[in-house]
């Protein structure tokens, strides 16, 4: 699926991560970060395209993938699989390869990541695109019966373990097919080699766990980090891209752009003709949408259009 790449295992902060690099050298660093249940093969279909611009990085979080997965539990507070956590491993792994500031795409679980790593780590992110999500903190004080029937795996992922992890791993293809499937476009939106590596690492050992704890730092250390930075003022002051799929859970549930705008300083997006998984339902759009923005070097004033 990937052209002119490279598939490396590299260690940060005494983890392995796996990370597909490729694009052009020589040319601004982009960070790409995945969602769930995916790995970095959901960049496949923008990935030429991107990489005629872009050095690209694209890992798999901790947890998914062929990455590490490290022990988390309740007596560690999930602390192993917050926000924070992922995002000094995204700032280190772009130390090691030499790129100290870089720039951001990034959807769902990664987004959410992405707007840590935008908070700690201002010096780090020049601008970002983030994909598909409002913050964390605002859709879970904001929840109704139609986001939680809509979003039930949120709901099902933080029950305490190993309720989830036993359910799953009697039947991990079961579970990935009927969440992504479910969703506006179907399984039909998928390349079948994608999908085929989906499954294959939701079956790896730990995989499961890692998934539930991801959500369990979510709803819990995740939310302290959110609160902490809203008693003190904390903001993204980076100029912040945000685009969401039109016939998504995101777009019917909450005003993306309002919440964003809520959080950080110079902030555009719009919806795109999709529903949640922009870059294989939408690559095209989601280039059209996202190139100008990443390339460009100076920040602009903040907007308030709901079309990119």
């Amino acid at each position: 699926m990937f052209a002119d790449s490279t598939l490396r295992r590299i260690e940060v902060r005494g983890i392995t991560l796996a990370v597909r690099l490729g694009g052009e050298r020589n040319r601004p660093p982009l960070l790409l970060l995945h969602g769930h249940p995916q790995t970095h093969a959901m960049w496949h279909r923008v990935w030429d395209a991107l990489g005629a611009h872009f050095t690209l990085v694209a890992p798999d979080l901790r947890g998914y993938g062929d990455s590490d997965k490290p022990p988390s539990n309740a007596t560690l507070g999930h602390a192993p699989y917050s926000k924070r956590t992922m995002a000094e491993d995204a700032v280190a792994l772009m130390a090691a390869l030499g790129h100290p500031r870089f720039r951001l795409l990034a959807h769902d679980r990664g987004a959410r990541v992405g707007h840590r790593l935008m908070i700690d780590h201002p010096h780090a992110v020049e601008r970002a695109t983030l994909l598909d999500i409002a913050p964390t903190l605002a859709m879970y004080e904001q929840t109704t019966m139609d986001f939680a029937r809509a979003y039930w795996h949120w709901f099902f992922l933080i029950q305490p373990e190993p309720l989830p992890e036993t359910m799953i791993g009697a039947d991990t293809d079961h579970y990935l097919d009927g969440l992504m499937g479910r969703r506006h476009a179907g399984l039909a939106a998928f390349d079948e080699h994608a999908l085929a590596e989906y499954r294959r690492c939701l079956r790896l050992p730990g995989a499961v766990h890692a998934m539930c704890e991801d959500y369990r730092a979510a709803a819990s250390i995740d939310l302290e980090h959110d609160r902490a930075d809203r008693a003190r003022a904390r903001r993204i002051t980076q100029p912040l891209q945000v685009l969401w799929g039109a016939h998504g859970v995101v777009a019917r549930c909450f005003a993306p752009l309002s919440e964003w705008q809520r959080v950080a300083d110079d902030v555009r997006g719009g919806a795109l003709p999709c529903g949640h998984y922009l870059a294989e339902e939408a690559p095209d759009a989601l280039l059209a949408a996202a190139l100008p923005f990443l390339l460009a070097d100076t920040p602009s004033s903040i907007t308030t259009t709901t079309t990119p």
